[in-house]
């Protein structure tokens, strides 16, 4: 299935369904979901970083269980916006992804997200490390669903 661009990927979704906000690392995937009003981004969980095969299985259950309509995956753009090798590579996977779970997706521009998420965490929660490295995936994953729902509302 061919990524869609993002106000497509909105538009497509049934009523009440829920998008699913992937952020992957090399070790693990932080995914976030959205309301079924499409308002607000929520950390959900982490899944280990595997084949694509356990991970879409792992996802299966996920989006079932939650009514999941769309996958933003995070789209790890050069700092300064240019498409290199990390990106393609994202693109590729969240392909990949959408085809074998069925679910229409779109990558959305994810830069920063960790690093905005890990000075919130320090600064303003004043969390461990340890502590940080267990929900900073996650929380990324919301920071940039949360910016793909922004952008995508419509204005009255």
């Amino acid at each position: 299935m061919a990524l869609f661009n993002p106000h497509e990927l909105r538009a497509s979704l049934a009523p009440n369904a829920r998008l699913l906000g992937l952020d992957p690392g090399s070790r693990t995937i932080g995914l976030a979901l959205s309301d079924v009003s499409l308002m607000l981004a929520s950390p959900f969980a982490t899944v280990k970083r595997d084949k694509l095969g356990k991970v879409a299985d792992a996802l299966a259950k996920i989006v079932r269980a939650q009514d999941v309509g769309g996958i933003v995956t995070g789209l790890p753009l050069s700092l300064d916006g240019s498409f290199g090798p990390a990106a393609r590579a994202a693109q590729d996977w969240t392909e990949a992804l959408s085809d074998r779970l069925g679910v229409p997706a779109c990558a959305w521009d994810e830069r920063l997200s960790s690093s905005a998420v890990n000075r919130f965490l320090i600064s303003d929660m004043d969390m461990t490390r340890k502590r940080r490295a267990e929900v900073v995936d996650k929380m990324a994953a919301a920071y940039t669903l949360q910016s793909y729902l922004d952008a995508t509302r419509e204005t009255i």
